[in-house]
């Protein structure tokens, strides 16, 4: 067993004997490091173990935090909105324990169950026949709606995630504004323009629900036309119900949450309106679809940020190739 291996076994371990002090006969099989996110390590296993209630045996997923990361993020929050939705009619996995300082695992960590399925980031637009893909557009959009349906108050979980003060969409653009100044290494004006045209025309929200904040296939697993499992909630949290909606109709993004002629913004935003009873504003949607540019323009800044500091050994360009079609809908914004 590799050493990195042999770290991970050794605080699995402390961090179980500390979750359940009862557990005893602990054993991991098949450990490996998965392929994941460009945030956090995958680790799978299956463990054993013995206490007070019997004898368990789960197969598991540990998710830790990397030494350079593109999201700064908390697992308790992560950890507590997994934890609300267990049971309800979100698919997502069942989460054990955490390790919210990295104490037992050298850096912050959850620890879930594994579930089945695979991930395919372009499924929408891969081999399948257009009928299937059509079907499994449908399930990612009724999905989405079962999680702006979720009842997040009755689960405590405006006390972990925080209620908007002001309006989602000004909050939102705050926290990425601070998360921007934080990374930034030279002037960017085009994004500052963006950023301005953004505060000024804010939209108001018509609800508050529960936002993943990363909706896409790639955050996800299938088996046939069945979500399995919606992962990667590190980014999860209290705002406007078109915020998802904007990250799916984003122009850049339509190769993964599109289907050319048959499943474009028109269609979602009509499917969207008919299973949450919600009349889409165009121009709030245009909105958060600049926004989720912009954002993705801060992520791909904090990529840069992270390698110029030796922390992340992959380098990403500066995202001059997002400042056209944000100016584009900008133009075109009513």
């Amino acid at each position: 067993m590799s050493p990195p291996a042999q770290q991970v076994v050794a605080g699995l371990k402390a961090l179980m004997c500390d979750a359940v002090p009862s557990a005893r006969e602990i054993t991991f099989a098949g450990l490996s490091r998965a392929a994941g996110g460009l945030s956090r390590e995958n680790w799978s296993f299956d463990a054993s173990w013995t206490d007070v209630r019997g004898t368990h045996t789960y197969p598991l997923m540990l998710m830790r935090d990397a030494a350079g990361t593109l999201l700064t993020t908390e697992r308790s929050r992560e950890f507590h909105v997994l934890k609300a939705l267990n049971g309800s009619a979100v698919a997502a996995p069942v989460v054990h324990w955490m390790d919210p300082d990295g104490r037992f695992l050298g850096a912050p960590s959850v620890v879930m169950e594994r579930v089945s399925g695979s991930c395919d980031y372009m499924v929408l637009n891969g081999s399948r026949p257009l009928p299937e893909r059509l079907k499994l557009a449908h399930n990612f959009l009724e999905l989405m709606a079962n999680i702006q349906k979720f009842d997040w108050q009755t689960h405590g979980l405006g006390e972990c995630l925080g209620v908007p003060q002001e309006s989602p969409a000004k909050t939102e653009l705050h926290q990425w504004e601070a998360e921007y100044r934080r990374v930034q290494i030279e002037p960017h004006p085009e994004l500052d323009y963006v950023l301005s045209w953004l505060d000024n025309n804010a939209p108001d929200a018509e609800a508050i629900v529960l936002v993943h904040g990363d909706f896409k296939p790639g955050n996800a697993l299938i088996e046939g036309n069945v979500i399995t499992a919606k992962l990667d909630w590190e980014t999860a949290h209290l705002g406007d119900p078109l915020e998802d909606l904007g990250w799916i109709t984003n122009p850049v993004r339509k190769s993964e949450h599109q289907i050319a002629g048959h499943w474009e913004r028109a269609q979602i935003v009509a499917a969207y309106s008919k299973l949450t009873g919600r009349k889409v504003s165009d121009a709030a949607l245009t909105w958060w679809n600049v926004f989720s540019c912009w954002k993705l323009s801060v992520i791909q800044l904090t990529a840069v940020h992270e390698f110029v500091s030796e922390r992340y050994n992959r380098v990403f360009q500066t995202p001059s190739w997002l400042y056209r079609p944000m100016f584009h809908m900008m133009s075109g914004a009513r």
